[in-house]
């Protein structure tokens, strides 16, 4: 029998940096999903050590190991929303090369991606779905605040979306 509510954690760009703090806010989360540049397989290790569903995708700085284990791009459905993922999507009327056609093929409510660091969230309407880049929650890149988003999906809507913000990019957690 599915849930009637499931929650979801979403992160991107660890670039290998895994911390209590990340651990704590996907902690309970029914499914955590990455939008690419994992980093390594100890974070993989980490996301699956939570005991939950994983769903991510490789980014442009993923080795061999990393990508032997995700994928390039994922569809999926849950609740009857539509969902597409993958790392390098550029953003709404700047869309990477190729996202165009993806949108176009699969039709997602949702499209996530990642890579920019930047995080973003907005309806577009030139595919009719909701974009989301997440940010970055690791500690390499120009972003000042490492951040991920939490939300639940319940009766096929997305409810109680909100950002985590982690700390500063330039300080470590105390705890790792």
């Amino acid at each position: 029998m599915p849930k009637d509510t499931v929650h979801i954690g979403l992160l991107s760009d660890t670039h290998g940096h895994w911390d209590d703090r990340i651990a704590h806010y996907l902690a309970g989360c029914d499914e955590i999903w990455h939008a690419g540049d994992v980093g390594n397989l100890s974070v993989l290790d980490a996301m699956r050590n939570l005991n939950t569903k994983v769903r991510t995708v490789f980014g442009n700085i993923d080795d061999y190991q990393v990508r032997s284990e995700t994928n390039d791009a994922l569809h999926w459905e849950i609740q009857g929303l539509r969902f597409s993922m993958t790392h390098i999507g550029g953003r709404p009327g700047r869309y990477a090369k190729g996202i165009r056609s993806l949108l176009d093929a699969n039709r997602p409510d949702v499209f996530i991606c990642g890579h920019s660091h930047l995080l973003k969230v907005q309806k577009d309407p030139s595919f009719g779905g909701l974009y989301i880049n997440p940010g970055a929650a690791g500690m390499h890149g120009f972003h000042r605040k490492r951040t991920l988003i939490k939300f639940s999906i319940t009766q096929g809507k997305i409810d109680d979306m909100r950002v985590v913000e982690l700390g500063d990019r330039a300080r470590r957690s105390p705890n790792k």
